[in-house]
């Protein structure tokens, strides 16, 4: 019986000393610039961005037209840019409210990305109006995204 005991002791002191063992992730920088985050957690550097932000604004038709841009994103624009819905309002990381002169309920920001750079953006306010109309506000969307980052 203490055999067992023992056994199953040592097992248990084995598993606590792996879990405790450090792992190495890499060279830790404290202050990293905005470029670096990027480069480290953003793999397709050369794919242009779609922004979805938002703050916590009371704003009716906010949820139903970050809903209907997800879902155009998903149909038609997953394989050749990439989208991030981001509260700007609670992003102390990083000055996007600066970057890109935030200020609506909803802003989509459009970022024009070749050979790991930006060249530029565009905005578009207000979607949380065009909701009553799917296939106009889908055109709308469309329209914008092919016209600024080409398709």
């Amino acid at each position: 019986m203490y055999k067992f005991f023992i056994v199953i002791l040592l097992i248990c002191q084995a598993m606590v000393v792996n879990a405790q063992l450090p792992q190495y992730e890499g060279s830790y920088n404290d202050n990293p610039t905005l470029q670096e985050y990027f480069d480290a957690a953003y793999p397709h550097y050369d794919k242009s961005i779609i922004y979805i932000f938002y703050n916590n604004e009371y704003c009716y038709g906010c949820p139903q037209a970050i809903d209907m841009l997800e879902k155009l994103y998903y149909e038609k624009y997953a394989d050749e840019y990439d989208l991030y819905i981001i509260d700007y309002q609670n992003d102390h990381e990083y000055n996007f409210i600066s970057t890109y002169n935030l200020s609506q309920p909803l802003e989509v920001v459009l970022v024009r990305i070749q050979d790991g750079s930006s060249f530029g953006y565009e905005k578009i306010e207000n979607l949380q109006n065009r909701i009553y109309d799917k296939i106009a506000f889908d055109d709308y969307i469309e329209y914008r995204i092919n016209s600024f980052l080409g398709n």
